[in-house]
């Protein structure tokens, strides 16, 4: 049951945030440039720093319009996330290029992973506004978290299907797989040391892609 309601609440988050086109290529929206106002405020001067004001001048709108459809700066900055990681991962699925499945998933984690971790917007955050990730962490899923929730059992029943992913609850699997990626962009940056090639990105990655392939092989 709450395997199918992260499902519906992914399938309906990425409709939103323009991760399924209808065919046509998609077209950009006012909220699009509200967002990417948003994002250049915060990439200038962080959260805490950027105000409506700040946006609506960007944006070219007045504050009543984002009044009525954002309370906040923060409510703003956590659609502006959703639509960049929801993006992100949709653009970082690997093509089904005939190889097996689990190969395929491993890499676009690996991939993925440091993709999240060097974009601008995640360090920025990071940097100056940490404690937005706080309950993401802490308290519960976000909305781009349940779309990789569905993206993830998708490709592990994929894989449970050519028999290259080991079969189990492909919703635990999914959730156990989140946690040890999130744990790898949000915490990696703490552990890295570029100065040793034994402990920089590179040689974690690596690491990564290990502990995937024995955390999924039959």
């Amino acid at each position: 049951m709450t395997s199918n309601r992260h499902k519906k609440a992914g399938r309906a988050l990425r409709v939103r945030h323009g991760a399924e086109r209808d065919g046509t290529g998609g077209a950009r929206t006012a909220d699009d440039t509200v967002l990417d106002a948003a994002r250049d405020c915060v990439l200038a001067v962080g959260v805490r720093r950027t105000t409506l004001t700040d946006i609506a001048r960007r944006a070219g709108v007045s504050r009543m319009t984002l009044y009525r459809r954002w309370p906040d700066v923060r409510t703003i900055v956590a659609d502006l996330m959703t639509r960049e990681w929801v993006g992100l991962g949709d653009s970082l699925q690997p093509p089904d290029d005939g190889r097996p499945v689990r190969p395929r998933f491993v890499s676009g984690l690996v991939t993925g992973v440091r993709t999240f971790r060097d974009h601008p917007l995640l360090r920025k955050i990071i940097e100056v506004d940490p404690e937005l990730l706080l309950p993401y962490v802490l308290d519960r899923c976000g909305a781009s978290q349940l779309v990789f929730l569905e993206l993830f059992e998708e490709a592990l029943r994929a894989g449970h299907a050519d028999g290259t992913v080991r079969r189990d609850h492909p919703a635990r699997q999914a959730r156990a797989v989140l946690l040890v990626v999130q744990s790898y962009v949000l915490s990696a940056p703490t552990m890295l040391d570029d100065a040793d090639p034994d402990l920089g990105s590179d040689a974690f990655d690596e690491e990564l892609r290990h502990i995937l392939e024995r955390m999924l092989a039959p």
